[in-house]
């Protein structure tokens, strides 16, 4: 539709993950005009899970990447349009909204925010430095660099817990540190790491500083807060999973609300504040962060958003 001679899209999704990609199956069959615009990969953070076993249907398991791949090819199908993009700053203009992206200003009736979240930074000296060099947040993407090197993982999460038993494919000895006392991840990820004679755990260990020279990285620095003594870990990389924030630094000047963590806040029919404009997915507020659950919600956010343009 134009009004202006400016073309409106009926729905513009902010973010090409599982949770977009499953609202734009909903709202493609439903005729409505649909636009996807993603800054990074297709399929978020899902696309660089090397193994998904929770998602329903897939008995075997199956990779983040065939998973994301599939999510694409079926809102394609049903004609969705995936732009690649960066979304800068969203205003209302009346019943219409305004985007303001990297490539240009897009209007929509309605949008869905989708934008997912990425790693979570330990801000010590050298993570910054060896980014890249040695410092990494995904184990899909550059664990094989590391084919019988030592490595430090950090986290005691979920995450944590799957990225290091992917990283013993590759690396001959793994110790992960544990700032508390125990770890967070699930007690069947837990019994694997346990179990898996290539990983080490240090529990109540801090990670302090991050050490290296032009060649990468060689070793890490913490505290092990029992004995109250600094620890060393000779390595050639880190990887690093200590949880997650939202994508959200372009919402900080827009008039849609954010909780104090800066994930966007909704209501039951994931509409935020600012009407027509919604959300799901990991970066609302409240979400479980799991892949099946970001999925649902995008298919109920597509029927809320056809609720709203009938109305």
């Amino acid at each position: 539709m134009s009004e202006n001679n400016r073309e409106i899209h009926d729905v513009v999704m902010v973010g090409a993950g599982p949770s977009s990609l499953s609202a734009a199956i909903y709202t493609t069959r439903e005729d409505i005009d649909t636009l996807l615009i993603e800054k990074g990969v297709i399929g978020g953070l899902a696309a660089i899970t090397d193994k998904i076993d929770n998602y329903p249907g897939f008995p075997d398991g199956v990779s983040g990447l065939e998973l994301s791949e599939n999510l694409r090819k079926q809102a394609e199908k049903f004609g969705a349009k995936i732009m690649l993009g960066e979304v800068t700053k969203i205003t209302g203009e009346g019943e219409t909204k305004r985007l303001d992206t990297t490539e240009g200003t897009i209007y929509a009736k309605t949008v869905l925010l989708a934008t997912g979240t990425d790693h979570r930074k330990l801000g010590v000296p050298g993570e910054e430095e060896f980014y890249g060099r040695g410092v990494h947040y995904c184990a899909t993407c550059d664990g094989a660099f590391y084919r019988d090197k030592k490595l430090v993982v950090v986290g005691g999460g979920n995450s944590a817990a799957q990225e290091s038993l992917f990283l013993t494919r590759y690396a001959s000895h793994i110790d992960m540190l544990v700032r508390s006392d125990k770890m967070r991840a699930s007690d069947v990820l837990i019994n694997k790491l346990q179990e898996n004679d290539k990983i080490t755990i240090h529990l109540n260990t801090t990670t302090d500083e991050i050490v290296g020279d032009n060649t990468g990285v060689k070793k890490v620095v913490g505290t092990d807060k029992i004995k109250g003594q600094k620890v060393e870990f000779e390595c050639d990389g880190v990887f690093i999973f200590v949880g997650l924030n939202p994508n959200t630094s372009f919402l900080k000047d827009s008039a849609i609300e954010l909780d104090e963590a800066g994930f966007i806040k909704t209501n039951s029919r994931l509409e935020t504040n600012v009407p027509g404009v919604f959300a799901s997915g990991d970066v609302r507020s409240g979400a479980t962060m799991q892949i099946a659950t970001a999925s649902g919600e995008g298919a109920t956010a597509a029927l809320m958003i056809r609720e709203y343009l009938e109305n």
